[in-house]
């Protein structure tokens, strides 16, 4: 096992009474900017909810996030910060707009000359104005992290950063909230939280039997809670379940002294970047190939995620492994997401810049460094 320090300082509020402890939570003092999506908390009633918890408090409202949140509009969020001295964010909505509440937070105190350079160039974070979160939507963890993916799509890039300083200080976590989550979403979530899972365990073998088996337990509980919400949508103790599941995915509890992957969120990223698909989505075409292309490199712990998870045993390695990927593959189809670029109306060849672009970035991702320009595009290859 690897050397770590852990540290979560976020404290959830989690369940179907949890917005009653939102008043409580705020601070005393200072204007507090209230930031949202697209308008759907105003049709499930989570708008009018958190304006109850807010009376009497100074207050902005920033709307219109967008999925996979574009820097324009959060540089837009910037100004305002700025100019009204807001001393608070409070993010309302699923992870996308949590994502670019962090990079608000952490842009309206910079110290650089562009904010961007957060994305682009890992410039450091020296301080943030504190954020709290009502979260609307499970799947990308970003409640119990402070992790962030921000896309500038008139340049084509989707980037990521991370830090302590923008972890929320708390979360407010209501699985009744996410009973009006289409078929749509809620296939993305229990896929986005899955593969958050896969990038942290599918690796090489550290000696880490208990994350192993905390790995599992999230991946063997999101399988069978895929089932179930398909068949009772309207089971709120099925959606809390999911809820608490894509919160330990990416809590950073299970990669503690491991080794991780990233690399199917990395051309993911690309992927939803040129093309416009749903994050989630991207993840459930990629991932399935990068196991295909790693097979050597990854087996070992292939052959542990197949007998475990899924119950898989072949007469050999080979032939558990070419089932495990197989499985894997109709589990996101049965989901609810396709596993191919066909399915998208897409070719390899309408990705070739991927691997590029990536190599101009100078990366070279997986656990073991070993996944640069041909690789990608053999992996690519791979998702037709």
């Amino acid at each position: 096992m690897k050397s770590f320090t852990y540290y979560n300082p976020v404290k959830v509020v989690f369940g179907t009474d949890s917005f009653e402890s939102l008043a409580k939570l705020l601070p005393a003092e200072g204007k507090i900017m209230v930031t949202m999506g697209m308008g759907s908390i105003r049709k499930n009633g989570v708008y009018d909810r958190v304006m109850s918890a807010l009376a009497g408090k100074d207050i902005v409202e920033f709307e219109g996030i967008e999925p996979n949140p574009e820097y324009e509009k959060c540089m837009e969020a910037v100004r305002i910060a700025r100019s009204e001295n807001v001393r608070f964010f409070l993010s309302v909505g699923g992870g996308s707009v949590l994502d670019a509440t962090k990079f608000i937070a952490a842009a309206v105190l910079f110290e650089g000359m562009d904010p961007w350079d957060i994305l682009e160039k890992g410039a450091e974070i020296k301080s943030a104005l504190p954020i709290g979160c009502v979260l609307t939507l499970p799947a990308t963890g970003s409640e119990v992290n402070g992790n962030s993916v921000v896309s500038r799509r008139a340049e084509g890039k989707k980037l990521a950063f991370g830090s302590p300083k923008v972890m929320p200080q708390f979360s407010i976590l209501d699985p009744s909230v996410t009973l009006t989550l289409d078929a749509r979403q809620t296939a993305n979530g229990i896929v986005d939280a899955f593969v958050h899972v896969m990038e942290q365990y599918l690796t090489y073998d550290v000696n880490t039997p208990l994350q192993d088996r905390q790995a599992e337990a999230i991946l063997s509980t999101l399988v069978e809670l895929s089932f179930q919400v398909r068949q009772s949508p309207d089971d709120v103790d099925v959606r809390a379940n999911i809820m608490w599941c894509a919160s330990n995915a990416l809590n950073m509890l299970i990669n503690c002294g491991t080794v991780q992957d990233w690399s199917t969120h990395v051309i993911g990223h690309e992927i939803t970047a040129l093309h416009g698909i749903d994050h989630a989505r991207t993840l459930a075409i990629v991932l399935p190939a990068n196991m295909r292309h790693q097979r050597k490199q990854k087996g070992k712990k292939i052959v542990q995620y197949a007998k475990r998870v899924w119950g898989i045993t072949g007469q050999n390695d080979e032939e558990t492994i070419d089932k495990c990927i197989e499985k894997t593959k109709q589990f996101f189809e049965e989901t609810g997401c396709p596993t191919s670029l066909a399915a998208y109306g897409l070719k390899p060849s309408d990705c070739e810049s991927i691997s590029r672009t990536l190599a101009e970035r100078g990366m070279v991702i997986g656990e073991r460094g070993d996944i640069g320009q041909a690789e990608v595009d053999a992996i690519i290859e791979l998702c037709a």
